[in-house]
């Protein structure tokens, strides 16, 4: 760990895009230190994922200040690095868990039992096994479960404990089709079928609450599906605390609406307001029974704006139809364009050099060029952006991809054997390296033990 200067320099007077209702503003791309990202670059090569520890902190406390009364969970999925666990663990969020490495993520980075939440997706029989046996050591971890074939495999292991049960309100929404859970059959027990569900689940299990998600990286266009699914979730809720016959009601504990809080993407997109978002939430979901509590699970909104992924221009190329600047960061270090259609800012940091070998103008002395940013992957899809105004790049420029802290390092892979990037945290101040450069030698790391379990006999999974 080195001392280092502040992770990002004083910038203008923000502009009426990045403050609502009292908001501080966005950490937008340009934001960011130009010169202490490259000594990072410089320092730990490219690709390079960073991550600001401070700014999730601040993210946390933003959403606790908006969110006073509710139980705010992160949703891990978004950055699993033990890093930022401990940074939200530290900021008094809990963990919503979508896998077993994820709970087992959690479990290391001191997230007690009370402060998991296990909510998978046609959980796989290994996951299953292994959540049961944490949840003897960790009784008070919830299992959110969203079909009653599931419920059905926790009773046959013998798991009695917390369940929440997760209900498809019919209603989506999100940033991309693909991630638009709410209306998405795949997601959750039929709403019409859900206190049927619940009440009979409440017959095995400690039933402590019901669930729902709109999707992931809703933006201000699409607050009314969301305040659409928090109403009708409070509408199951108060329908379960007042059953027409004389059962007895389930005893749940809170109403989990989801997270799926947008961040703004594009440079003059402005941000959520989050208080404002809070406040429509407390009405719709109203009136909650006696003792039930609202839960919200945002993941996105915690990290995205946190982190950026630093890539080193390799090739120039202009052709008839385009100028195609070829970088060391792909598909394989940031997905999401390839995959969604997604937008990053993208900013130009400069240091390369022209093709005489001298040392290129500064950024901001070159005029701005349509460029696509094209990866090293061998598929068309490869591009992190296209038609792109930047200043014009030149060989060896480093270039900041933004808002790239959430489902970043995440979705990051190793198609065409290419090793994953390294991961550099700054927390007040300082920076550390939190995930290493992977090495070609990780890439054969599990053919080369099974093989060598094959040639003694103990078989490939010792």
């Amino acid at each position: 760990m080195s001392d280092c200067d502040a992770a990002a320099e004083p910038t203008a007077e923000p502009s009426d895009r990045d403050t609502a209702a009292g908001n501080p503003p966005v950490r937008r791309v340009s934001d960011w230190s130009a010169d202490r990202l490259a000594d990072l670059a410089s320092e730990h090569g490219t690709p390079l994922y960073v991550q600001d520890l401070d700014r999730v902190r601040e993210n946390c406390e933003r959403l606790r200040d908006a969110f006073p009364d509710a139980d705010v969970r992160y949703a891990v999925k978004a950055h699993t690095g033990r890093a930022v666990l401990d940074a939200v663990r530290e900021a008094g969020l809990d963990a919503e868990c979508a896998s077993a490495g994820e709970v087992d993520r959690a479990l290391a980075a001191g997230f007690g039992g009370g402060r998991l939440h296990y909510t998978a997706v046609n959980p796989p029989a290994g996951d299953l096994d292994y959540v049961v046996d944490v949840a003897e050591a960790e009784p008070d971890l919830t299992v959110t479960v969203g079909a009653v074939d599931t419920l059905d495999r926790l009773a046959e292991r013998g798991y009695d404990g917390r369940v929440c049960v997760r209900v498809n309100p019919g209603v989506g929404a999100g940033h991309h089709e693909k991630v638009r859970t709410g209306g998405a059959a795949k997601f959750g027990i039929p709403y019409d079928r859900a206190a049927a569900a619940t009440r009979d689940a409440a017959e095995r299990f400690d039933v402590v609450g019901i669930h729902a998600h709109a999707g992931s990286g809703i933006d201000p266009d699409q607050l009314d599906s969301h305040r659409e699914l928090v109403a009708r979730m409070g509408e199951l809720a108060r329908e379960l605390a007042d059953p027409d016959d004389d059962t007895p009601p389930p005893d749940i504990e809170y109403v989990d609406v989801g997270g799926g809080f947008g961040v703004p993407y594009e440079e003059e997109e402005p941000p959520l307001d989050l208080p404002a978002v809070a406040e429509a939430t407390r009405e719709a979901v109203a009136p909650l029974p006696a003792g039930v509590d609202l839960a919200i699970e945002p993941g996105r909104y915690v990290v995205a704006d946190a982190g950026v992924l630093l890539t080193r221009v390799n090739t120039v190329k202009p052709t008839p139809d385009e100028r195609v600047v070829g970088v060391d960061a792909g598909m394989t270090d940031l997905l999401r364009p390839a995959m969604y259609d997604a937008y990053h800012p993208i900013r130009n940091l400069g240091g390369g050099r022209e093709s005489d070998g001298s040392d290129a103008p500064t950024p901001e002395d070159r005029s701005a060029t349509p460029v696509t940013v094209a990866g090293p992957i061998c598929e068309t899809g490869d591009t992190l952006c296209t038609d792109r105004a930047l200043a014009d790049p030149a060989r060896g420029d480093l270039l900041a991809v933004g808002i790239a802290g959430a489902y970043g390092y995440e979705m990051a892979n190793q198609y065409n054997s290419r090793p994953r990037p390294a991961e550099v945290a700054l927390d007040d101040g300082t920076a550390a390296v939190v995930r290493r450069r992977e090495t070609l030698g990780d890439l054969t790391t599990v053919e080369r033990d099974a093989n060598r379990n094959r040639a003694d006999g103990t078989g490939a999974d010792r």
